[in-house]
């Protein structure tokens, strides 16, 4: 819900309980913030000078805080990718108070009306963003791409770098990119396809308002230039994720695949929303079939995201082989520092193997203690996304009062009926006595509750 918007402010004292419900940071402590002023204000020391590099970003137009610029050279059959990270370690400084805050926190919390940054903004928007037309600290990881689309880490060194632009999705143009950027990210995607990979870019939701006043929830889908740029992303990692494999050591990305419980409730969801998807059709094979720019089908591809157990971190065990089942493939985090408290440490392993450094015992210590203390820190993003759905639907239903509603059942369990409307894609709970996943069932908006987030339904005919 990073792109919901809210005219008029109406939901805003809904975000404001929700922050309080969920302990979300309102501000950084001011021995924090003074430290991190003092860490912004140090000259850059100990990084080749790469300012002469033709690196670029590309971000949302209102992004500030930015992890990555990139840089694409074609050497023969392959493409290099030069992508810079921002060097978070460079002002960070072990046990320092920032970095204590940052484990207490663990990741950025992203809320219509604002984030609950991991890192002091004039840190995370500031010195170490990697902002164009100045000098910035980052860690350059260079990729080689063959022509299938294989991934492969060929170096990493910390640089000075000064990005050319800050391009934003929305007003991109292919003159703006490196010639090869769109090659690059066709070779990925050709790649993932190959591997069978699910990988779901749900949506944004935004919510709008009409000339009479009433709320509309819509999809907002991803638009070509970010689908290409996360391809940037996805070549980093899985070639990161194999040379902390090979070195055995790291931090990985795991998610097992959805059960056949979650499958059948996305098939009772695809009912629901009017979707074909026939018996014999897999759920990957089925999700390239969707078309984020349909609202049918991005409700859907909103709902797989939902689906699966939900993705965490590993640490590198002995005769086990971590994987990432919607990438089909090993795979970490590396690429955003500035809002994952993670990757700051698996870059840090990766510089190390990269100079012909065994990784200290220190970090590995560290990638034991992670999985938990981000396990946290994403169940409360996931908690607070879940949050601010509810008040968003419910301003879409208001003045709805009364009105019955298609529905489908897609699960029951001990805390009653979940069902999926058509129209608009909201999910909501009721008590049906008696339905089972699958039963297409009518029902009636009794009534809502924009500030407690509240929407009742009732089963009718």
């Amino acid at each position: 819900m990073k792109s919901l918007i809210d005219p008029g402010g109406r939901l805003s004292q809904g975000l404001a309980d929700i922050r309080i419900q969920f302990s979300v940071p309102a501000s950084f402590p001011a021995q924090v913030l003074a430290e991190a002023r003092a860490a912004a204000a140090c000259p850059i020391a100990d990084h080749a000078d790469w300012t002469d590099r033709p690196f670029v970003t590309l971000d949302p137009a209102a992004s500030t805080d930015l992890d990555q610029a990139f840089w694409i050279e074609r050497i023969g059959a392959d493409l290099l990718l030069y992508y810079a990270i921002a060097d978070v370690s460079w002002f960070v400084r072990p046990s320092s108070l920032t970095d204590v805050e940052a484990w207490a926190r663990g990741t950025t919390i992203y809320m219509p009306d604002g984030k609950a940054s991991l890192y002091p903004e004039l840190l995370s928007e500031g010195a170490a963003s990697l902002l164009p037309n100045v000098d910035r600290p980052s860690v350059v990881f260079t990729v080689r791409i063959d022509p299938a689309g294989t991934a492969k880490l060929d170096g990493a060194v910390r640089a000075i770098i000064r990005s050319r632009a800050k391009l934003a999705y929305e007003q991109v143009q292919s003159a703006d990119l490196p010639p090869d950027f769109a090659e690059l990210s066709r070779r990925i995607e050709q790649a993932a396809d190959d591997r069978g990979a699910s990988r779901v870019d749900a949506p944004g939701q935004e919510l709008t308002i009409d000339a009479q006043g009433h709320f509309a929830l819509r999809f907002r889908p991803q638009l070509q230039s970010e689908t290409q740029n996360a391809a940037l992303s996805l070549a980093a990692n899985l070639a990161i994720a194999d040379m902390l494999f090979a070195h055995k050591t790291g931090l990985f990305r795991v998610m097992a695949a959805p059960d056949e419980r979650a499958i059948n409730r996305l098939r009772h969801s695809a009912k629901a929303l009017g979707l074909n998807w026939p018996g014999d059709v897999t759920l990957p094979d089925f999700v390239k079939t969707l078309d984020s720019t349909k609202p049918r089908d991005a409700a859907l591809q909103a709902a797989v995201r939902r689906a699966g157990p939900g993705a965490s971190y590993a640490p590198f065990l002995p005769g086990v082989q971590p994987r990432h089942s919607a990438m089909a493939a090993t795979y970490a985090h590396a690429t955003a520092p500035l809002r994952r408290l993670a990757d700051r440490y698996v870059i840090e392993a990766i510089v190390q193997i990269a100079n012909g450094q065994t990784v200290s015992e220190d970090l590995n210590s560290i990638f034991q203690r992670l999985p938990l203390v981000m396990a946290k820190a994403e169940e409360k993003a996931g908690q607070v996304d879940r949050a601010v759905l509810d008040p968003a639907e419910a301003a879409t239903l208001q003045g709805c009062e009364g009105r019955r509603f298609p529905a489908v059942v897609t699960d029951v369990d001990e805390r009653g009926a979940r069902i999926q409307l058509s129209d608009p894609a909201v999910v909501a709970r009721m008590d049906a006595k008696g339905a089972l996943p699958g039963n297409a069932i009518s029902v009636r908006l009794i009534s809502v509750d924009v500030a407690n987030r509240q929407v009742r339904f009732e089963r009718v005919g």
